[in-house]
């Protein structure tokens, strides 16, 4: 039999049951559907003792169409897990990172790798995709956000770390509160941030473009902003709307699949507006399953763990 381990965020753990908003719901659900030992821990549980990795989890099950975790804690060696899913949310910080070094410890197979994830950040290393970004720029210095500001008239600060639209502010030439906005986002010149070019179409909302594998998913999500924010902050049907896309977006993006699949992110989610990508979410990237499934009459689920049980995967 299977065994598989997820690697969850600790408040994802304390909202397991009935969370089918979250992607780690589904894809745990479809696992048990196909006789696969699941287990679930959280960064805190992972330990070296000596040179070996383990991880404290606990062994999930399906009841009533939903999933339950047992509450008896196990300790197991990570390398007996068939496939490890490393899916904490950011922000990715020490301990974050120091999780992903435990990882240098472990045959298994990691999705996303680990060391993949230490070496890619959300937003800066987006710039590898440059040809499909907007105008951007990754600074501490007031200087330099000051004249992006006067020359692109509107710009979008965002920390380097965080998820969810956490920490990103909107400026506009001559906002009064320029200067206190630039030093927040920057720790008074001490802290990398990056700088975009604002789009104006991103109160149309931005669509969230899927990878898996090598490939683009043909099914994507629209995510609307809530209220009078320009992004989308609030996980409601109300704010997800079916979106589409062309034969045109699939060839653009599917050179940005391969390349992250070469560097072992084989999930990833791009968020796009107007053709352009502002950010990859390659940590543990919404699939935005269950909307995907009513949107599309799919389901979406079990594409996804086709792809994570291949053979080839699970023998890398």
């Amino acid at each position: 039999m299977r065994k598989i381990l997820f690697i969850i965020d600790k408040i994802e753990l304390k909202y397991f049951e009935f969370n089918n908003l979250v992607t780690n719901f589904w894809i745990i659900k479809e696992l048990l559907a196909r006789n696969t030992d699941v287990y679930i821990a959280t960064i805190p549980m992972l330990s070296l003792k000596n040179n070996i990795a383990y991880s404290k989890c606990y062994k999930c099950f399906e009841n009533n169409n939903n999933i339950f975790y047992e509450k008896k804690l196990i300790d197991e060696e990570i390398n007996s897990f068939d496939l490890v899913l490393f899916r904490p949310d950011p922000p990715v910080d020490i301990d974050y990172i120091n999780a992903t070094y435990i990882f240098d410890f472990v045959n298994t197979t990691v999705i996303n790798s680990p060391k993949s994830i230490r070496s890619f950040n959300e937003k800066l290393h987006s710039l590898y995709f440059k040809e499909y970004m907007t105008n951007c720029i990754v600074t501490a210095s007031r200087d330099d956000i000051e004249n992006f500001l006067a020359i692109y008239k509107q710009i979008v600060l965002k920390p380097l770390n965080r998820c969810f639209g956490s920490g990103v502010m909107y400026l506009h030439e001559n906002d009064p509160n320029t200067r206190t906005i630039i030093n927040t986002l920057t720790n008074n010149e001490t802290t990398l941030a990056m700088v975009q070019e604002f789009i104006p179409n991103v109160k149309k909302g931005d669509t969230r473009v899927l990878t898996l594998g090598d490939k683009v998913l043909p099914y994507c999500i629209k995510k609307l902003p809530s209220g009078d924010d320009f992004k989308f902050n609030t996980h409601s049907d109300n704010f997800l709307v079916k979106s589409n896309l062309t034969i045109e977006d699939l060839n653009r993006f599917t050179p940005v699949a391969q390349k992250l699949n070469s560097m072992g992110i084989f999930m990833a989610g791009l968020d796009v507006i107007d053709d352009k990508i502002i950010e990859i979410n390659v940590t543990s990237p919404c699939y935005f399953i269950k909307e995907i499934n009513n949107l599309y009459n799919v389901t979406l689920e079990k594409e996804l763990v086709d792809y994570l049980l291949t053979p080839l995967l699970l023998s890398l």
